[in-house]
């Protein structure tokens, strides 16, 4: 092979992924932003952000950002806890690992259904309530009028589903953590939680800032669960956008709740680069 061809093989090889990204990503975000600031008749407007500006609006925006403030920690956590666990290696953790894992076979409607047989007012949990004695009749949890047992029921969902998804990315960031710094810290005297604190965490960083974003922003995404438990009960910005498009077929509005998705989105992406920086990476 020639010296020029060999220079342009790398640009070969990238060649499919580029061509990929231009067609499934860079040219509908385009089309998005167009659709979002333009008309029917194709003129120029910031109406449709007008437009969807209001109670319903102000509302997903809070539903959406209060199940983000409560699932990415506590899914983060647990997370964390569950791949420690496995990295132990000890006897029965591989098959731990497959129960935790088997959530993320099910689709977004199928586990929504699943907890919706749990907490409707014939589902497991009031039959067991009751066979136990500790309800007399059945109660209605999931109902607009307790916007509450809504949004736990919902932040539960995502948090069984959605978990092992971050665990999965931790996980092969732990086992890379080389076993010389956690020897160097016991010759110290370091206990567990000091090189967790020190050595393990320090180390993850990099790994866990990867995980916030792309949990965070499959978390702004989040439609079905909240369509299959609270419908339109609950609200948030993915199934607004949902319900604009199918519902009222205005793609103009829809196109702009997706756009402010995206902004929301983008702007926790960039605080979790600048928040997680690592000393080589700043």
């Amino acid at each position: 092979m020639s010296p020029k061809r060999q220079s342009l093989l790398p640009f070969f090889l990238i060649l499919p992924a580029i061509i990929f990204f231009l067609i499934f990503f860079a040219l509908p975000l385009i089309s998005g932003i167009q659709t979002a600031f333009t008309t029917p008749e194709g003129e120029l407007t910031l109406a449709n952000f007008e437009k969807i500006y209001g109670k319903s609006f102000i509302k997903a925006v809070f539903n959406t950002l209060s199940l983000v403030a409560i699932i990415i920690p506590i899914q983060l956590a647990l997370a964390l806890v569950i791949a420690l666990l496995v990295n132990t290696r000890l006897f029965g953790t591989s098959k731990f690992l497959f129960i935790c894992a088997i959530p993320i076979a099910l689709s977004e409607i199928v586990a929504g259904i699943i907890w919706l047989s749990i907490f409707t007012e014939k589902g497991y949990l009031n039959v067991m309530l009751h066979t136990l004695g500790f309800l007399k009749q059945p109660t209605i949890y999931l109902s607009y009028e307790k916007p509450a047992t809504l949004f736990m029921t919902i932040a539960l969902t995502e948090i069984w589903r959605a978990t092992a998804i971050v665990m999965l990315i931790i996980l092969p960031g732990l086992q890379m953590i080389h076993k010389d710094y956690f020897d160097t810290a016991d010759i110290f005297g370091a206990s567990r939680l000091q090189k967790l604190r020190y050595v393990t965490l320090p180390m993850l960083k990099p790994t866990i800032r990867t995980s916030l974003i792309i949990r965070t922003v499959l978390a702004f995404q989040m439609f079905a669960p909240v369509l299959v438990l609270a419908g339109r009960a609950f609200p948030v910005l993915a199934s607004e956008t949902y319900r604009i498009q199918f519902f009222t077929r205005n793609i103009h509005l829809a196109a702009a709740y997706a756009l402010i998705i995206m902004v929301i989105s983008t702007a926790f992406v960039l605080f979790y680069m600048r928040s997680l920086r690592t000393r080589w990476s700043a």
